[in-house]
């Protein structure tokens, strides 16, 4: 059997003019990451990521902690869904990113709403997949864990919404459960799966570990 390790990326640019960014917090979670991982002696076989920037850049922020990394593989089926598309499809017009602590929950509450209904092929979000081309990316990236590294210790880096969906795909859980395991998971978050040639199973899900001594640097966006 082996491990396959699912961490997020850190804190990107939420309310910024690219959110495809890591902010100095968003590298500062990834290199303890890495840090915490070298100390306890974790070696990776093994490194998949999406091909956003900020996949590319917590992957950048772990390899300095750890002290260096296989060369990784760029699997675009682990990007992440556009969320501002997600809300125009149900609500269209211009979206005024929160302000406030109801403006927030109103966020969510329609991000929610919007992802159930692009899951359930009830919307389709400009210049996005449909639901099931995006988890098939997803399902795609864990056979290839499957086939070619089920005995040893991968890395996927990647984002919410494809991890709670590889959760989700592990569990059979129900979309409305995948979408709330999508807004749990936290910045640089670790998930685990024992990986064989036949399945993965659970572990582990949305752990912190590495930032147990620095609360303050526990964010969700």
């Amino acid at each position: 059997m082996g491990t396959l390790h699912l961490v997020r990326h850190g804190q990107a640019s939420f309310g910024a003019a690219d959110y495809d960014q890591l902010s100095p917090l968003g590298a500062e979670q990834c290199r303890r990451l890495g840090a915490y991982w070298q100390a306890r002696g974790q070696r990776f076989d093994a490194v998949l990521r999406g091909s956003l920037k900020r996949h590319a850049q917590s992957l950048e922020a772990i390899a300095a902690g750890i002290g260096g990394l296989p060369e990784p593989l760029v699997w675009p089926g682990l990007n992440e869904y556009d969320s501002e598309a997600v809300v125009r499809a149900i609500q269209p017009g211009d979206i005024q990113h929160p302000r406030d602590a109801e403006e927030m929950k109103n966020h969510f509450r329609l991000l929610r709403t919007g992802l159930l209904a692009w899951m359930k092929g009830e919307s389709q979000p400009l210049g996005m997949p449909g639901f099931s081309e995006f988890s098939a990316g997803v399902a795609g990236a864990l056979a290839h864990v499957r086939e070619h590294h089920a005995g040893g210790q991968v890395l996927i880096v990647s984002s919410g919404g494809p991890i709670s969906v590889a959760v989700g795909q592990v569990l059979a859980a129900p979309l409305e459960s995948v979408i709330e395991l999508n807004l749990r998971i936290r910045n640089s978050a670790v998930s685990e799966f024992v990986v064989t040639p036949r399945k993965h199973s659970l572990l582990s899900f949305n752990s912190l570990a590495h930032l147990d001594d620095a609360p303050g640097l526990h964010t969700y966006a």
